[in-house]
């Protein structure tokens, strides 16, 4: 099948095609899920390198898997998440010390440059209070508020329950705004 008629094929279709030896199909799904499980390890483990490395062995995984996979059963972008969670918790737990450097969003030349400075302190601001959660409510936060998942989703991912996923997501934004509070008009947010 022509790669650029795969856009519209669900990633479940496109594992079972790639299964079967469609390398169009392994190129489709590699485009569309390589980004996501980078950004979310990115997120994670907050070093480039180290996220690129669980994106290539969650999508290596994945491959592996193919074969196997019975459609219906998960959603392929949860599978991924979780094997990226997984993988990510693993380097952090290796390495017990985390890095609280911050890589600032990719510039698209439309911003000027106070508002790039401007969303730089933001970010490092969100990042540095991501830090103080603990790990489980971080993880539940950028799933549900950065990643933009749905509790179902991410109870799977974190193999917990709905509830559970519910409690860690407001705790975390309670102790965020905690965190962040006294900061808005330093931030750029103003009432007026």
């Amino acid at each position: 099948m022509p790669f650029d008629a795969l856009a519209d094929v669900s990633d479940d279709a496109l594992l079972v095609l790639f299964a079967n030896g469609d390398a169009d199909a392994a190129r489709a799904l590699n485009v569309r899920l390589t980004p996501r499980a980078f950004a979310q390890a990115m997120r994670m483990l907050r070093d480039r390198a180290e996220a690129e490395d669980v994106a290539q062995e969650a999508m290596l995984r994945l491959w592996r898997i193919a074969p196997e996979w019975r459609q219906g059963e998960a959603k392929v972008t949860t599978w991924l998440y979780r094997v990226v969670a997984n993988l990510s918790t693993d380097r952090l737990r290796r390495r017990r010390t985390v890095d609280l450097d911050t890589v600032p969003e990719p510039e698209d030349g439309t911003a000027s440059v106070t508002e790039t400075m401007q969303e730089r302190s933001r970010m490092a601001a969100l990042t540095a209070a991501l830090e103080c959660l603990p790990e489980r409510q971080r993880q539940a936060v950028v799933l549900r508020h950065i990643e933009g998942l749905g509790n179902p989703e991410i109870a799977q991912i974190m193999d917990i329950s709905t509830e559970a996923v519910e409690s860690l997501t407001a705790r975390g934004k309670r102790a965020l705004t905690a965190e962040l509070a006294g900061r808005r008009e330093e931030l750029g947010y103003s009432d007026g």
